[in-house]
């Protein structure tokens, strides 16, 4: 199996007129990995997966999507499926009527009936696109992206609009997708979907790749917390703490389990009560916050 990267994107620059959407951005997603693409609303996220999309070209840079350029749809549709936050589906078409249309064109080979029982809309075959709730809609979105089993699924938003058993059937059909071998790029604004999921994230802000690596890569660049509330009478800590006159304290360490009992140490020695005592690791949308404040 090669190991060349599935996506391998070098310096990409996107402009609009004036406005430079995505600033000299490098990334790589290798073959078989969950890697999602991060960032606040106009950070450069869809104008860089237009471009490995094909539907876009690049102001400078390059994309390659299995070596070769996105924009040759001949050779890198057929083993690309795509999901776009918005499809535009005719409203006159029946459900199955879509899939089938969808997949012809890129001229991936399945079965239309597998494919809507894999998004739970076997019953809304025949059912008009215009009659589809907003939830339908968007699971048919996903079921056009993954038919055939494309080699990379990349996933715009997938689970906007979906309630928690639909979120949970997609995911579970990812799950099996990357267990054919399929490799999956994702945007979300659900952060823990993210951190349960991705293999590796690239956090981006205005318009340039800030942060990238691993969940646990990614939170070990800030502290871990321990916060709780003294009584007034308390003597000083054995640890360095921002104090607050109401008596709520905070430590910020990257020795977490060390300095966690050594607080815990100090507070039987002393017969001092820490109430509301809470400690953990940096959360993924506290990195995600550091990015978008830095």
């Amino acid at each position: 199996m090669t190991t060349a990267p599935v996506v391998d994107v070098e310096d990409l620059n996107v402009a609009y007129g004036d406005f430079h959407a995505v600033r000299d951005l490098s990334l790589q997603v290798r073959r078989g990995e969950l890697y999602a693409l991060l960032g606040t609303n106009g950070a450069g996220k869809t104008s860089t997966l237009e471009v490995v999309e094909g539907h876009r070209a690049a102001t400078s840079g390059s994309v390659r999507v299995f070596g070769g350029d996105p924009r040759d749809r001949r050779a890198v549709r057929p083993r690309m499926g795509v999901m776009l936050q918005e499809s535009g589906f005719s409203p006159d078409l029946a459900v199955g009527e879509t899939v089938r249309l969808i997949g012809g064109l890129t001229r991936r080979v399945d079965e239309v009936g597998r494919v809507l029982d894999i998004v739970g809309l076997t019953r809304k075959a025949r059912t008009k696109v215009s009659q589809l709730s907003g939830g339908e809609k968007r699971r048919l979105d996903f079921a056009t992206a993954v038919y055939g089993t494309p080699e990379l699924i990349v996933l715009d938003e997938p689970t906007t609009g979906l309630d928690v058993q639909s979120r949970d059937d997609l995911w579970a059909a990812v799950d099996r997708l990357r267990e054919d071998g399929s490799t999956v790029v994702l945007t979300t604004h659900y952060l823990e979907e993210a951190q349960q999921r991705a293999d590796r994230i690239g956090l981006m802000h205005e318009g340039a790749l800030h942060r990238e690596g691993t969940v646990g890569e990614l939170t070990r660049t800030l502290p871990a917390t321990i916060r709780c509330t003294l009584p007034p009478a308390a003597p000083p800590l054995p640890l360095p703490a921002d104090r607050g006159r109401d008596g709520a304290v905070l430590v910020e360490t990257f020795r977490l389990p060390q300095d966690l009992h050594t607080l815990l140490d100090w507070s039987r020695e002393h017969a001092v009560e820490l109430r509301d005592l809470e400690a953990g690791p940096t959360r993924l949308d506290d990195v995600f916050r550091a990015v978008g404040t830095s």
